[in-house]
């Protein structure tokens, strides 16, 4: 693309730097790459990336007193609608992760051990539960092709010290607690999320990369929980259940069928809908 030159792929995301030397901004680029267990799959799915790029932009929008990385720089016509030019980070390691309900593998480290990331819970909550707040459950940043890990607050704080530990972990549950609102009135239940952060060149706190969209977050109809389906939500779950029907986990996996590739379309579709509208 004219002024910028690639120079990182991630699992859904390109990264761009100006062809001109200058080293305070960057060009974010949402691909339709699908992942799902640590794998890139085949086809893409329509309209994935401008879905994740129109939902981020509106959150920080509802979010604007929050510092984020967004620059007004107009971003190349060849990826207008799934891109955005951005201010450069010191980014920290760490996936800060909220969560509202008690879903995924935060369940799964509950029935093992009762808490998750060291946060004690009540005993006999179930899959879907809400949790009697938020909480704040930080991942460790995984090179790619590998999975995150799980740490508690006590590992973040050796990791970043105990003032960025403290900002983390308040403008993550600040943040979430906000959106979770925001969302109910929209008639969408937030179930948890995570948020990637650095400073800038001020020592700004800045929220970055894609925030709240379905692919860092678990959203869930609200009238369908009310309804007891805690298991259908807005994103790539169509894509992760038909996998583990339909692949052992071992070489590549299979091509996605255009059924499940189109619902999951619009299923992307539908929260941005519902979100925006």
């Amino acid at each position: 693309m004219n002024g910028w030159r690639h120079v990182y792929s991630g699992k859904v995301r390109d990264l761009f730097e100006p062809t001109d030397g200058s080293i305070d901004r960057m060009l974010l680029v949402a691909s339709d790459r699908v992942s799902a267990f640590d794998h890139i799959l085949e086809p893409v799915i329509p309209g994935k990336g401008a879905a994740l790029t129109e939902i981020t932009l509106w959150w920080f929008g509802q979010l604007a007193d929050v510092p984020n990385h967004v620059l007004p720089d107009a971003v190349p016509d060849e990826v207008a609608g799934r891109a955005m030019v951005a201010k450069r980070l010191e980014m920290f390691p760490i996936e800060c992760v909220v969560r509202g309900y008690l879903s995924g593998s935060g369940l799964k480290e509950y029935r093992a051990t009762q808490s998750v990331c060291g946060v004690p819970l009540p005993a006999g909550l179930a899959d879907g539960d809400r949790l009697p707040e938020p909480i704040f459950t930080p991942a460790f940043k995984a090179p790619q092709g590998e999975h995150d890990e799980n740490i508690t607050f006590e590992r973040t704080v050796e990791l970043v010290g105990a003032e960025a530990a403290a900002a983390l972990r308040d403008a993550s549950l600040d943040i979430f607690r906000r959106a979770s609102a925001i969302a109910e009135q929209r008639g969408v239940i937030l179930a948890d999320t995570k948020f990637e952060f650095g400073t800038d060149a001020d020592g700004t706190l800045t929220l970055a990369d894609e925030v709240l969209t379905p692919d860092s977050s678990r959203y869930w109809d609200a009238e369908v929980y009310a309804a007891g389906n805690r298991t259908e939500s807005f994103d790539k779950q169509i894509v992760r259940n038909w996998l583990a029907a339909n692949w052992d986990g071992e070489g590549t996996p299979p091509t996605l069928p255009d059924e499940i590739v189109e619902r999951t379309a619009a299923r992307y579709r539908e929260l941005v809908d519902r979100l925006t509208a």
